[in-house]
Formats: C-alpha cells, structure tokens, sequence
C-alpha cells in the first residue's frame, strides 16, 4: 500500500483465497494468478450495488471547522437580528420572543448569554412611557446594542460585502442556472444565504441590483428569484479532483485501478467497486444536464447529484454547509430523496460531520491533509475577528471574577453560590453544541406574528429626546451601492 497525503491508495486488484482452493497435496508454486486488471461493465449499473453498510469515519481536522463555528453561533445570530433595526438595538423583552431564532431555550437566561460576550453586546437603558401613554414618568428598559468595536466591526463587513457585490451576485446567477427551472424561492435561499457569504439584505438590494441577471418575481408559493439571461462562461463545471503524485518508488504507470481515500478511511470491497466504478463513468456538467436526462438511481444520474453538490459547496466560503440546507432544494436541483446517504457513499468528495444537532458537508477537495482551506474566502477574515472578539470576552469575565476573588466577596462557597450567570465559563464544545446549527429561519418567519414597529418604535421622537436614549455609533454603517439615507430591509 502506498501513502498519497492527505489521502492512502487501495489497491482493489483482483484477491482471491487461495487457501480455499488448495487440493490437497499442491502448492503454491502450482498455480498461475492471473494478474490481469479486472475491467467493469458500465452498462445496467445501478446505486443499488452498494449495499454495504455505510460508517463514516470521524475527521478531527474538520470537525475543529465545525466546532469553531459552534462557538460564535449565538454571537453571529444576535448580531444579525440587532442590525436588522433601523437604530442597531433590541429591547430584552422583544428578544426575548426570538428564543427559537437564537436557539436559546429556558430555563437558559438570555441576559447571561448577553453578559457572556462584553467586548460584543453592551446592555443599556432607555426612558420608556408606561401605560396610559399620556403619564408624566418614564420608566427604565433595558435593551441591547453592539459594542464599539463589534459596530466597527459590522461596518467594515457591510462595506467588504458592498465592494464584491458582482462576485456574491455571480453566485446567485450559477444557482439559478443549476436548478431544473431556472428558479429558486427566496423564502429557501435564505437558509443557504449565510454560507454563500451573502449580506443580511440580499433580497431587497442584491437581487434587485442586477437586472440583467435575475429578477424577483411572484409566485403561489411566494417571491422566487428567476433567470434572465444564461452567461456560458459561469456554467463551468468544477475540473474533476487533483490528487498528489503518489511517490512510488518505481515510476511506472499502476498496473490495477487505485482509490485515493483520506486517511484512516477503510471501505469494503463491494464499497470500493462501486467507487471505482462511479469513476470511470464520464463527468457529467450540471449546468447542461437536467436531471430529467437521466434514469432514477442510475450511475449517470447519481454522477449529475455529485456534481451539483460538488458546486454548490464550492461556492460557500467555508466549502462546507448543513445538510439540511441542501435538503431544501432537492426539488431544484434534483437530488435523491436519501440525500444524506448518497453523500456518506462518496467519502473520496465529501466528509460528514456528526458535530452538532444537524450533520454538515465538507467538500475534501477544498482542504489540506491538516484540515485547512487551500483557499481562503476575504469574509473568513472577518469572521476571524468576530472569533478574536469573543476570546477578548473570555478574558474579561476571567479578569472580572480575579477582581472579585481579591476583594474578598466572602468564602469560596459562597461566591460560587452567588455569582452571576454571565461569570461562568461554559465549555464551548459543550454547551453551544446543544444550539441547533445554522440560520434556521427567514426574518420573515422570526417576526412573522410580532408587529415590531407599531409595539416598539411608534413613539421613537418621543423616546429618543433624550440623550439617555441616543443610540451609540461608531460612525454611518455603509449602505449599500451608496444609498444614502434609505433604510435597510430586515433580513
């Protein structure tokens, strides 16, 4: 067996038990192997052939992605929601009616996941009118906003999402041009939007910014993104995998078919003929094939769902995504019912993870045998810092539990009885894995049966006099394609 980082080479030529079929009284000498490369009939071969058990061997280096990801889930769903208002701020209890959004659910206290992260969400106070909306005394309520450096940090992601608009917007476009009719639902972009690296907006200004792309048309099943016009030079394929030489001691061509598999990954024999047949089948382009070219749980067909998948998560910025987003348009682009075992039957293109209440794809070709992106995405930038915000958090509630443990503030048991939610230090593996994954809804579904304007922001002229009420900025977030002074739809 020869070693090809990040991946090993099995040799699936032709084994036989000779043991079986020793008379008695021959040796091995006796015998002439064939040693001719077993060839296979393409023709009638079906997915069914595989009828191995499937077990996904765990990858380390790509479940640190996953995560990684997990730890900043809640920072990055909060800090959506705060942005998606006029004045960058939500009252406690509003948000607290978007439990499900955050994944945060009782008896956890949404005031100690807020404290959890200072260098990222400051709690403050406005002056707030009791009822009859006509009395002289306000009252103090308690809301939420970013902090200076995460504001800063929000504008320059709006501004770099700005600057590559035409590259986020070609993504939409080879979207369109993969599905069957040229057709996808908002409604269900909106779950893949995030992985995509597309910005909170997207459906009010990116989808309407370029005509001659896409337009946004209506639907029974509500607003969809349609095709307007077919660009050849995006409807290219992804070229087939690059594997590293082998480093073969003798360098000569390989006399039987090889599988380049990661490491530590074994497969049966009936698993491995089927790969190696699904390789010599010819590439198959999804943006030219539809998938109703081809027969159902055929090889060809099977090869197209590869291909599809193969796109879409070479779109992503991470080269990863949930399953279950991709589950939303198996209709458009015509992939199985059993779409997840489709994908575990292909472990030499793509690796799923069990980290996390909903598993996750990850394109192998995209990473290193150490587990890193070969290519980098500018918003991964980004989020790196967002990560550097929240290890600055972790440090200042271990800063502000050493003051309190100088003061003095009683014996041990009883700190440990009186502390604040917001001093403990979850174990992130831990505790942000028992979040659901992902951006599980669209904004209109979060604030679908809450009348946010009319309940909260009616009396903004009056609440905001004030200088107790003025909301902290670090400067003008950018509007997009320099639309000064016109508000940003909510995601």
């Amino acid at each position: 067996m020869a070693l090809c980082s990040p991946f090993f080479v099995s040799n699936n030529g032709p084994v036989t038990s000779l043991s079986s079929t020793f008379l008695p009284g021959t040796t091995l000498s006796s015998f002439s192997i064939d040693r001719k490369p077993r060839t296979f009939n393409l023709k009638n071969v079906s997915v069914s052939i595989c009828r191995s058990s499937l077990k996904i061997v765990r990858d380390r280096t790509l479940d640190r992605h996953v995560i990684m990801k997990n730890r900043i889930r809640f920072v990055q769903k909060l800090k959506t929601l705060l942005l998606s208002k006029p004045k960058h701020y939500l009252p406690i209890h509003i948000l607290s009616k978007c439990r499900a959004y955050l994944s945060l659910h009782k008896p956890r206290s949404l005031l100690a996941m807020i404290h959890r992260y200072p260098s990222i969400f400051e709690p403050f106070t406005i002056p707030w009118p009791p009822t009859p909306l006509n009395a002289t005394k306000l009252y103090p309520q308690l809301c939420v906003r970013l902090t200076p450096a995460a504001a800063t940090l929000a504008a320059e992601e709006l501004s770099l999402q700005s600057s590559i608009s035409t590259i986020l917007a070609n993504k939409l476009h080879k979207l369109l041009m993969l599905s069957s009719y040229h057709r996808l639902l908002l409604s269900k972009l909106v779950h893949l939007a995030p992985d995509l690296g597309l910005p909170s907006n997207f459906r009010s200004r990116l989808c309407n910014d370029h005509p001659n792309k896409f337009k946004v048309v209506d639907t029974s099943y509500g607003c969809a993104l349609e095709l307007v016009s077919w660009d050849s030079d995006l409807a290219k394929p992804l070229p087939p995998p690059v594997f590293q030489s082998l480093d073969l001691i003798v360098d000569r061509p390989l006399k039987f078919k090889q599988l380049r598999l990661r490491k530590g990954l074994n497969l049966k024999r009936t698993h491995q003929d089927f790969l190696l047949k699904f390789e010599e089948v010819p590439e198959v382009c999804p943006y030219t094939n539809p998938a109703e070219s081809f027969a159902k749980e055929s090889i060809e067909a099977e090869k197209r769902c590869c291909a599809v998948i193969r796109e879409v998560l070479g779109m992503t910025i991470e080269k990863r995504s949930l399953i279950d987003h991709l589950t939303h348009f198996r209709k458009e682009f015509g992939l199985p019912n059993k779409l997840r075992r489709m994908i575990v039957r292909h472990p030499e293109l793509f690796y799923t993870s069990m980290k996390g209440q909903r598993d996750s794809v990850f394109l192998v070709e995209g990473f290193d045998e150490k587990g890193d992106l070969l290519e980098k995405d500018e918003i991964l930038s980004l989020q790196d810092k967002w990560m550097d915000l929240a290890r600055e958090s972790k440090r200042m509630r271990r800063d502000r539990r050493k003051v309190r443990m100088d003061k003095g503030i009683g014996s041990l048991s009883d700190v440990n009885q009186n502390h604040d939610d917001s001093d403990i230090d979850y174990d992130d593996d831990i505790g942000m894995d028992n979040f659901e994954d992902g951006y599980d809804d669209g904004f209109e579904d979060i604030f679908e049966d809450l009348d946010f304007e009319a309940e909260d922001y009616d009396h903004e002229n009056n609440l905001f006099a004030n200088k107790i009420g003025e909301f902290w900025t670090a400067g003008p977030f950018p509007i997009q394609n320099g639309l000064d002074g016109e508000q940003k739809q909510p995601w």
